[in-house]
């Protein structure tokens, strides 16, 4: 194996242990920000030994067991810290004695329990939206700062501060390393599933830019949500999200022409949704519905997506029973975007001008106001009801709205098309 080979290997390797490397070494110095440290540091030995001495049988184990030396010479360096030099130290040495294995098998032990601590550290209330994100897919996505920037096109520098003020955050505030227990699990889970949503959310329809999706956001996203539903197997909205998920990237193939351009939902060639995704999809809906409890707004979701999912064609969607969902998820997650798009259902299933009462009542809404989706599902029923001037100042206020450049164009296009 060439060098090049190696450190495409130890590139590759990286994305799949930073998580599990980070989870463990966090648990026992308590500070997350000292553990990816750490890590980076085994990472850079890694880099510097194996294209000498070749990848080992075991490379996570590899990793595990560098770090956690340097932990202890990082710890003696510490005098205040001499206390957790000796438990970490007799850790390592009493898992050693007991298994009577190298310091690489031990360090290869499953730490799903780690894991899920830091996805719950990482996703804490005490951050903001943005640092919960950033600090997610840093730390259990293995993306570098550089990748996390380009992928929501912000400067470099700022998802780098992002990162380091969340870091300084928990540690001053002394976030446990811990799952929490009992109601504040519940806050605590709505926090992880929103930051992995957001994350989903930003690759199916980047917010700004030249392109639609990002599909790796996308990607990390379902990776993260099946990591969850594996930590979690018997929360019903983390199979519901990972649902969610699934359905809604089963549409990647069909949403975007060669050219670039957006297809919308009604238009696109349904052979082209990738049915391995969809089947995926319906069984983690069916898994969760079997497991139980209140429905959440996840699992409405995924409901939601399921009648787009199973509707062969276009006109075969059961748009009475996705108005109905929407109706349902407005009262479990009440909010102005969900009833926006309870309009749409609404306009489906009975007519343009029942859905454009709905919207109307929508307009004066502060949460809306920048919302381009108003305007563009205004837009979309007055031209529908032939009111084709009205129409056209919709999509060009819509395309003002939006940081788009794809979904821009295509509002422009369907302004100019707004003729009397």
């Amino acid at each position: 194996m060439t060098s090049t080979d190696i450190h495409r290997s130890i590139d590759a390797l990286w994305r799949i242990e930073s998580p599990r490397l980070i989870a463990g070494l966090a648990r026992m110095v308590r500070d997350v920000g000292v553990a990816e440290e750490l890590a980076h540091d085994a990472l850079v030995t890694a880099l510097e030994q194996w294209p000498v001495t070749g990848v080992p049988d075991q490379p996570g184990a590899w990793l595990m067991t560098t770090a956690k030396r340097r932990a202890i010479d990082m710890l003696r360096r510490k005098a205040l810290h001499a206390r957790k030099e000796h438990e970490l130290t007799r850790e390592i040495e009493e898992q050693m004695e007991m298994s009577g294995a190298s310091p690489e098998a031990v360090a290869d032990d499953p730490i799903g329990d780690d894991l899920l601590r830091l996805i719950f550290v990482a996703c804490h209330p005490v951050l903001s939206t943005e640092a919960r994100v950033a600090l997610t897919l840093r730390l259990l996505g293995g993306l570098t700062t550089e990748e996390i920037a380009r992928a929501y096109l912000t400067p470099e520098p700022t998802i780098a501060q992002r990162i380091v003020r969340a870091k300084r955050t928990l540690s001053e505030k002394d976030i446990p390393f811990e799952v929490p227990r009992g109601a504040e699990l519940n806050e605590r889970l709505d926090s992880v599933l929103e930051a992995i949503y957001l994350i989903f959310n930003e690759g199916y329809t980047a917010t700004a830019g030249d392109d639609l999706m990002r599909p790796a956001l996308c990607e990390d996203a379902m990776r993260l949500g099946r990591m969850l539903a594996q930590l979690m197997p018997r929360e019903p909205e983390v199979h519901s999200l990972v649902a969610l998920m699934e359905l809604q990237a089963s549409r990647t193939g069909a949403r975007i022409k060669p050219s670039g351009e957006p297809v919308l939902l009604m238009d696109q060639d349904r052979s082209r949704w990738d049915q391995l995704l969809i089947r995926r999809g319906l069984a983690s809906l069916e898994h969760a519905g079997k497991l139980g409890g209140d429905i959440g707004p996840y699992a409405l979701q995924a409901a939601i997506a399921a009648c787009h999912a199973r509707a062969a064609a276009a006109e075969d969607t059961d748009w009475r029973r996705i108005a109905l969902l929407y109706g349902l998820l407005g009262r479990v997650s009440p909010s102005p975007v969900v009833e926006l798009n309870r309009a749409v259902a609404m306009s489906m299933a009975f007519g343009p001008a029942t859905g454009l009462a709905l919207v109307d009542k929508l307009v004066d809404e502060p949460a809306l106001r920048k919302y381009h989706l108003l305007p563009t599902v205004r837009g979309d029923l007055l031209e529908k009801l032939g009111r084709h001037a009205e129409a056209r100042e919709e999509f060009v206020r819509a395309a003002d709205m939006t940081a788009n450049a794809r979904e821009r164009q295509l509002l422009l296009e369907r302004a100019t098309r707004c003729v009397p």
